[in-house]
């Protein structure tokens, strides 16, 4: 026997149960035959074990704009928090714990991270707080986000809460098809945002982490309501199909085209952008089949549009597209739009235009500021400036290229 072998044989592992582990373990054991409209009182009941009360459970509204509580029996029920000026806000946007000093002791929000996805927030108050009940709080936060979100496609709950106003047939095809809105890992971060929420019909966006590639598509279905929803639908349908395929860019766009047009005939067609990251080297390539330029950010300011040949739409019967490229420095921001957020005026006036939206961009821009933050509050700045009107789709997509390696991670 080896020296490694026998030093390994001889190191003694604690394996008592702490209190915290059996928290959590009850917890979890609970959970996973819980029906979903009995695990708001599960959590409760279980964060009483540690003096916790007033617990709230907040789910970010489908406008970003307020948390609103998630009914259920033993929780306590309130009017929504907003997200730009409460406590609450603040543990939602910057994803770490916030505590607020009280008569009767501190209340704490917690983000409610799914992966690096905040879906809520978690407010409990305790008469006292020392570092094992930060750390337990902590770690209980982010198993309920787990279970909300497994839970999420066995109910409608939780999607009731997240509505402050009816929500169209379009808009609800368009929300079934979405990722998470948000994805942080040390090399490569996205955020997207949708307008107008509870109207939303031909816009849509997609992505995903493969190994080393982030795959990113963004698209606008002609038309509005049913019919663009309908035709979304079965371009991120034919867009994910081929990716997971393995396809290059050309075939990518050309599988798409085909499907488009072999559903629809010659009178329907899609606006397109179909980007590739390696994130280990940042290199970017990307093809634009009808959008405006995606905009590269450095050091918090716009520095060029990422202009490309011409391919047409999705649909049309484009030629082979040509693939564009571009190396990114670390911290590099590339924002992508659809044409609504340009095109919007006023009657009478003239359109918001490319170089109002450079401004706000710049000005958003500012350090420190993470991609979900940006882009949310680009966007309410942009519907702002236009008077709440947005009488089209308008998307926001952001990624930032972080660089590195995430190798630590795998150590424990």
């Amino acid at each position: 026997m080896t020296d490694g072998a026998q030093e390994f044989r001889n190191v003694t592992v604690d394996r008592s149960e702490g209190f915290g582990e059996r928290l959590l373990g009850a917890l979890l054991d609970r959970a996973h035959e819980m029906p979903p409209q009995l695990i708001a009182p599960l959590v409760a009941e279980e964060v009483g074990r540690i003096g916790g009360r007033d617990v709230s459970i907040l789910l970010q509204d489908y406008d970003q704009l307020v948390l609103a509580p998630l009914p259920g029996m033993r929780l306590s029920v309130g009017k929504p928090e907003r997200i730009d000026d409460s406590q609450a806000g603040r543990a939602f946007l910057s994803a770490t714990t916030v505590e607020q000093p009280q008569a009767d002791g501190v209340r704490m929000f917690l983000p409610l991270l799914d992966g690096s996805d905040v879906v809520g927030v978690l407010a409990v108050t305790l008469s006292t707080v020392d570092d094992n009940d930060r750390r337990l709080l902590r770690r209980l936060s982010g198993l309920i986000a787990d279970m909300l979100v497994t839970k999420n496609s066995y109910t409608d709950q939780f999607f009731r809460a997240r509505r402050r106003e009816p929500m169209t047939l379009a808009a609800e095809i368009q929300w079934s098809l979405l990722p998470p809105l948000t994805m942080l890992t040390p090399q490569v971060a996205v955020a997207g945002i949708l307008e107008p929420a509870y109207d939303v019909a031909g816009d849509s966006f997609d992505y995903a982490l493969n190994d080393n590639i982030l795959h990113v598509a963004i698209i606008d279905a002609m038309g509005h309501g049913l019919d663009a929803a309908v035709l979304a639908t079965v371009a991120i349908g034919a867009y994910r199909h081929a990716r997971r395929a393995d396809v290059g860019l050309a075939e990518l766009y050309m599988f798409m085209d085909t499907a488009i047009d072999e559903q629809f005939g010659p009178d329907h067609f899609v606006t397109a952008q179909m980007m590739r990251l390696d994130i280990g080297t940042g290199h970017l390539q990307w093809v634009n089949a009808g959008h405006p330029a995606p905009l590269l950010i450095r050091d918090h300011r716009v520095v060029q549009a990422l202009e490309s040949p011409g391919t047409l739409p999705v649909g049309f019967g484009g030629a082979i597209p040509q693939i564009s490229d571009q190396a990114l420095s670390q911290g590099d921001r590339i924002l992508f739009f659809t044409d609504g957020l340009i095109e919007e005026h006023r009657t009478g006036e003239e359109q918001f235009g490319e170089e109002r939206l450079l401004d706000f961009v710049d000005r958003a821009g500012c350090a420190g500021e993470g991609v979900q933050e940006m882009v949310r509050g680009l966007s309410h700045t942009l519907m702002r400036e236009r008077g709440g009107v947005t009488t089209d789709d308008a998307t926001l997509f952001l990624v930032e290229w972080c660089g590195g390696t995430a190798d630590r991670l795998v150590t424990v």
